[in-house]
């Protein structure tokens, strides 16, 4: 085991940033009102566990298609730059179908809200530049933030209020655009290499 903390606050602070819990709060108060009530353990859970589990076969799918880490950093790192594109211009790039299920926890909740294609392909793009079990360790302290927030989301929204949020989004959005920038020139070099 080769615990490193600043491999560990890094991919944590990424995993923030793309998740953007924070940022979801209206989305998440939305949902709590349609569906009555939402299981914050539950979501948490089934989040952290799809994370992991892709973590650990996510690689092997990619080979089992012919994809190696780096090329697939690379896509990731364009996902990252238009989830902060939406984050800084308060944009939407891409639109989910919000209309239909929207009554469970799991489904649009655990996924694809928290693990979504974003929080996926960030993992593998974390797994090509840092050791498993930092990574690890980052998912698990997501999951609680995650679980903190669903469990005090309406709290959070009247003490931080509306533009509070926006500026949360924003700022992490700039440090998820250098990121994306800093992923896609280390693993374009290693692709040329």
């Amino acid at each position: 085991m080769d615990f490193n903390f600043k491999e560990i606050f890094t991919a944590f602070m990424v995993l923030f940033a793309v998740i953007d819990i924070v940022g979801n709060i209206p989305i998440i108060i939305d949902l709590r009102k349609k569906a009555g009530h939402i299981q914050s353990e539950k979501a948490a859970v089934i989040a952290g566990f799809i994370m992991i589990l892709f973590l650990f076969v996510g690689q092997r799918l990619l080979n089992l298609i012919g994809i190696d880490v780096h090329s697939f950093a690379v896509a990731g790192s364009f996902i990252l730059f238009f989830i902060a594109l939406e984050m800084i211009l308060g944009v939407t790039l891409y639109k989910e179908d919000e209309e239909e299920a929207l009554s469970a926890t799991v489904f649009p909740l655990a996924f694809p809200l928290i693990a979504g294609p974003g929080s996926l392909t960030t993992l593998l793009s974390l797994r090509a530049e840092f050791k498993l079990e930092n990574i690890i360790i980052a998912v698990l302290l997501n999951v609680i933030v995650i679980y903190i927030v669903l469990k005090t989301s309406s709290r959070i929204e009247r003490a931080i209020g509306p533009n509070g949020i926006k500026i949360i989004r924003k700022v992490f959005g700039v440090i998820l655009l250098a990121i994306a920038v800093k992923l896609f020139a280390a693993n374009f070099k290693m692709l040329i290499n």
